[in-house]
């Protein structure tokens, strides 16, 4: 007689304080702000709506020109840092992984370290930097006779947002550096070896052999990056304030969504039309990674196997 296999009940007890607190902090959370958006404050008090509230967020153009902007300028921030942050990333962890690049470990530290910092430390640091009146970059322009280039960047609506996003870029490409450089370490040492006696080495074996083995960790890096910039508060409220000046040009979902809850200046606060913004918010992460999970994961997985 076949004996039972034992239930691993450790496996249960290990996860479960996990379970609890994301279910705590994240879950519960969500599951109230969805349920706050289906309702709103009227003359009889506080009743259900239904989707009353996100019919008002895209069809009333007071409310729908502010999501628009807000969600426009979250495409470029995101798309900043898709051309911008992953391939540089990439291309530092191709010239890191080297094996006869001398102080490759401090390199790679001195690029991540950006990354644990605070974002009220590099918003108000780049903001200093960047200021015409006190800030150090003129000065560092003049030096390699570059001054004329120099203009208030964060103080320029067609400049503003692209700044930040660099100002993003910079803090956090030690991620996708880091993600690329361990994928490219696990690479097993018999393929580039076989690739080496068929004479492809050098940039020819990352683009050829390495590059396509290393595809479902940039998938990885490319939603995360979407996931994160859709996610997007910190540093423009840090930098620019909740009115996400000038004139509302960096203005993002997260800050759209802080001042209409918690209302700001003259703006009063209003839980429901702001449970209404974080659930549309929710919708445009969760449409993207299902994009990701249904559509590009599983190509990619057939390209690799």
């Amino acid at each position: 007689m076949a004996s039972k296999k034992p239930v691993r009940w450790h496996i249960a007890v290990f996860l479960a304080p996990a379970v609890l607190v994301y279910t705590a902090i994240m879950i519960i959370p969500l599951f109230g702000t969805l349920n706050l958006s289906l309702f709103n404050k009227g003359p009889d008090g506080v009743g259900f709506v239904g989707l009353g509230n996100f019919a008002t967020l895209f069809g009333d153009p007071r409310w729908s020109a502010s999501f628009w902007n807000a969600l426009g300028n979250n495409a470029w921030f995101f798309l900043i840092h898709m051309l911008v942050q992953n391939p540089i990333g990439i291309a530092l962890a191709a010239i890191l992984s080297t094996p006869r690049l001398r102080m490759a470990a401090f390199y790679r530290t001195a690029i991540f370290v950006p990354t644990i910092l605070s974002f009220v430390i590099v918003g108000f640091v780049w903001k200093l930097i960047l200021s015409p009146i006190w800030g150090i970059a003129p000065g560092l322009l003049d030096i390699v006779g570059l001054k004329t280039l120099f203009a208030p960047w964060l103080g320029r609506e067609e400049y503003a947002l692209t700044t930040l996003a660099l100002i993003s870029v910079w803090q956090f490409v030690g991620i996708p550096m880091m993600l690329i450089y361990a994928a490219l370490l696990s690479i097993p040492d018999e393929i580039l070896e076989a690739a080496e006696m068929d004479g492809i080495t050098g940039s020819s074996q990352f683009w050829k052999i390495k590059l396509p083995l290393i595809l479902p960790s940039i998938g990885i890096i490319s939603i995360l990056t979407f996931v994160g910039n859709f996610n997007a508060f910190d540093l423009i409220y840090v930098a620019q304030g909740a009115l996400a000046g000038p004139d509302f040009s960096t203005d993002i979902l997260g800050t759209f969504l802080y001042r209409t809850f918690f209302g700001f200046q003259l703006q009063l606060g209003d839980p429901y039309m702001g449970s209404a913004i974080a659930g549309a918010m929710f919708g445009i992460i969760l449409l993207g990674v299902c994009v990701y999970l249904f559509g590009i994961q599983t190509r990619l997985r057939r390209y690799q196997f």
